[in-house]
């Protein structure tokens, strides 16, 4: 088993509706990194990160917007082997609630094995993206 770490780049989006409050309007831009950590066995078929875009709301729960699926066993797998891996940004698509189309989201992805033996550098270390996600 490969244990690493994941880190996932939101770089843009394009043409999501009423998106006014995700900053650029219906063309936002992000630039952030999240990092987690991740292991690999080989088998199974669960490897994915799903990127569920929420809006924010001041006075209210915040609503979903919609959701973008990256695969992510060829990167593993490949990472696993030569020791790190990379899907370069490239945009994904966006459905909504309803499984219909609503926008791209444009994301990168990275895996990084880590040396065994390194069990102590994960002390330090913060994984799992944005502090102040609910979800």
């Amino acid at each position: 088993m490969a244990v690493g770490i994941l880190e996932v780049f939101l770089v843009s989006a394009k043409g999501l509706e009423d998106s006014y409050f995700l900053g650029g309007g219906s063309d936002p831009s992000w630039n952030e990194r999240f990092t987690f950590k991740a292991e690999y066995s080989g088998s199974g078929d669960g490897y994915k990160v799903v990127l569920k875009i929420m809006d924010k709301d001041t006075f209210s729960s915040d609503d979903f917007v919609g959701q973008a699926t990256v695969y992510v066993k060829d990167l593993l797998a490949i990472g696993a082997e030569e020791g790190k891996a990379e899907i370069h940004p490239t945009k994904q698509s966006v459905v909504n609630a309803e499984n219909s189309y609503c926008g791209d989201i444009t994301v990168g992805v990275t895996f990084t094995r880590k040396v065994e033996g390194n069990e102590d550098e994960d002390e330090d270390e913060e994984y799992g993206g944005w502090r102040q996600s609910n979800f």
